[in-house]
């Protein structure tokens, strides 16, 4: 439970403490080798773009092919011809990965995966400014790149991290869980919601920094994406019936 106000205030030293131990510690880990853009797989096209975070990135695992991008790519690669950009940075916010986004060159996506929020809660910011970012950044990928769905992953549980000491674990755990409870809310117009599955979260599937994901987590991650979209994508870009 989020602590209240005044406990909160009577606690920041020590949370302001925690969190800047936490940061440098999370953050030694680099981002993985490996392309960022390419063109692979058979069938119909699919245009993915892939925006955010440390975890979009993929920190955690030593190449790409192992992180989101690649395992996602590989999946949908099975049944489309995936045309693929990556546009991920460690530690930026939402309102980061948002400006990033409006310097780009206009182009043309079918889907869309968001991975933000982690950065957000380390950064306290507050729940109506970080939704308003999110909203945004869904109405640029609809008008700039043309987006037709876009997948917003879910803050993971940080209060299970295992690099998170008490009580910082259980303040920045409340937040996720509130950031988590306004997705659930929104799942309208090019927007859909899916949700971290916690249950894959063991310390053990998770990077040596306790922070970031692991190799199993991606996969698992990029497998729940995939059916995601290939339920969606396999209808709209089959070719019509042979009569």
């Amino acid at each position: 439970m989020l602590a209240s106000l005044p406990l909160r205030l009577l606690l920041s030293p020590v949370l302001i403490a925690q969190a800047l131990n936490v940061r440098r510690s999370a953050q030694l880990l680099p981002e993985p080798e490996g392309p960022r853009a390419g063109r692979t797989g058979q069938g119909p096209e699919l245009r993915l773009l892939i925006a955010g975070d440390s975890s979009a990135a993929g920190v955690g695992v030593a190449h790409q092919s192992q992180a989101l991008s690649g395992q996602l790519v590989a999946e949908l690669a099975k049944d489309f011809t995936v045309i693929w950009q990556l546009e991920a940075k460690t530690g930026v916010t939402t309102a980061q990965t948002l400006a990033h986004l409006q310097t780009l060159p206009p182009a043309r996506f079918d889907v869309a995966v968001t991975a933000l929020g982690v950065n957000d809660v380390t950064r306290q910011v507050g729940l109506q400014r970080w939704w308003a970012d999110q909203q945004a950044i869904t109405a640029l990928l609809a008008v700039k790149f043309h987006v037709q769905v876009q997948w917003r992953s879910g803050v993971p549980p940080l209060e299970r991290f295992p690099l998170l000491p008490r009580p910082l674990r259980d303040v920045l755990g409340a937040q996720a869980s509130a950031y988590n409870a306004a997705l659930a809310q929104d799942s309208g117009g090019i927007a859909r919601n899916l949700p971290f599955d916690a249950s894959r979260l063991a310390p053990e599937m998770m990077a040596s920094d306790g922070f970031h994901p692991g190799a199993t987590v991606y996969a698992a991650w990029a497998e729940a994406l995939a059916q995601e979209i290939r339920a969606e994508f396999a209808p709209r870009l089959a070719g019509p019936p042979v009569s």
